[in-house]
C-alpha cells in the first residue's frame, strides 16, 4: 500500500487491532492487521497515522551512522553502550581484546593480521561478553514472568534484535546488543520471554510488557536512538 509516497508493508496476522510500526536504519513502515480486515479500513488508518509515520521516518534518516569499521587504532567502537578508542597492540600470543580504563579498547593481534581477522576477534570477544551478561538476567525474569526458556542462544541477526520460537521455547539475541546499554539487552529479553506467554504483538502482548516492564517504550527508543552500525536494523 502506498499512501502520500510512502509504502507500507501490510501483514494480516490473527490480531484483534491494527498496528503500526516505523524500523530503522531506513524507516520501513508496517502495518499488521486482522485477516479480514477491509483495505479500504487499512488505507483510512494509514492516512490517520501519516503525521506520525513521517516524523518516525525523519528520525531515522537523521540519525548517526557508525562508516564501515577497520579495526585502525584511533576508531571509535561500541561496548554496553559506552565509546572507546581502539587501540592495537601486537602480540606472538592469543589474539585478543581488553579494556584499559573507560575510554580505550585494546586490539591484541599478531602482526600483518588481516581486517577479517581482527573483526572475528572482536565479534568473538562481544560474543563470550553478552553470554556472560545473559543467564542472570533470564533467570531473573523466568522467575517473575513464571516462564521458560527451554534454550537461548547468541547469533548476528539483520533484520531483529531478538526472536522467539514458541514452540520450541527457543530464544535467539542478536550478538549487536553487545554494544548497546545493558538495559537494551534487557528489554528484548523481557519482550522475548514475554512471546511465552503471547505470540503475538497484540494488545494482550502490550499488556503482559506494560505489567512486567512499565518503562519498555522508553528502553526500546533508547535502542532505535542509539548510532546504527554500518548495516544495523531495527526491532
Amino acid at each position: 500500500m502506498t499512501i502520500a509516497n510512502i509504502e507500507i508493508d501490510i501483514v494480516r496476522k490473527d490480531i484483534k487491532n491494527m498496528h503500526l510500526a516505523v524500523y530503522p536504519p531506513n524507516g520501513r513502515v508496517r502495518l499488521s492487521a486482522p485477516q479480514q480486515t477491509d483495505e479500504e479500513v487499512m488505507r483510512l488508518f494509514a492516512i490517520s497515522k501519516l503525521a506520525w509515520i513521517k516524523k518516525h521516518i525523519k528520525n531515522f534518516k537523521e540519525q548517526h551512522r557508525e562508516t564501515v569499521r577497520e579495526y585502525k587504532s584511533g576508531e571509535s567502537h561500541y561496548f554496553q553502550g559506552k565509546k572507546y578508542m581502539l587501540e592495537l597492540k601486537e602480540t606472538s600470543g592469543r589474539a585478543k581484546v581488553e579494556l584499559k580504563g573507560t575510554k580505550k579498547m585494546l586490539l591484541f593481534v599478531k602482526s600483518g593480521a588481516t581486517q577479517e581477522e581482527k573483526a572475528m576477534v572482536m565479534k568473538e570477544w562481544y560474543r563470550k561478553s553478552i553470554k556472560s551478561q545473559i543467564p542472570p538476567l533470564m533467570t531473573k525474569w523466568e522467575k517473575v514472568m513464571g516462564v521458560k526458556a527451554n534454550e537461548w542462544g547468541v547469533k548476528q541477526m539483520r533484520t531483529k534484535w531478538g526472536a522467539c520460537n514458541t514452540e520450541a521455547k527457543r530464544i535467539w539475541l542478536n550478538l549487536e546488543l553487545a554494544k548497546k546499554p545493558p538495559i537494551c539487552l534487557e528489554y528484548i529479553i523481557v519482550h522475548e520471554l514475554v512471546h511465552l506467554l503471547e505470540r503475538n504483538h497484540n494488545d494482550r502482548f502490550i499488556r503482559y510488557m506494560d505489567q512486567f516492564m512499565p518503562k519498555w517504550r522508553q528502553h526500546r527508543d533508547e535502542l532505535n536512538s542509539l548510532p546504527l552500525a554500518h548495516n544495523d536494523w531495527g526491532y
